[in-house]
């Protein structure tokens, strides 16, 4: 597997590690709601956005380049 490819892999577990994450602090986010569980959704959220993003720009470069 080329360093490219394992990028990639790496790119994609961890899209899916924080949209996991984020689920699990909205599900928990309950009774009482606190600061710190919103914080942290917020955060993992926008993580999962940004990764999700550069995946994207990181495949296009790739299929161009082949």
């Amino acid at each position: 597997m080329s360093l490219k490819g394992f990028h990639l892999i790496f790119i994609i577990f961890s899209i899916l590690l924080t949209l996991g994450f984020s689920v699990w602090a909205i599900y928990n986010y309950g009774n009482p709601p606190t600061a710190g569980l919103r914080a942290t959704a917020a955060i993992s959220s926008l993580l999962t956005l940004a990764l999700s993003v550069y995946c994207v720009y990181f495949v296009r470069k790739l299929s161009i380049k082949i």
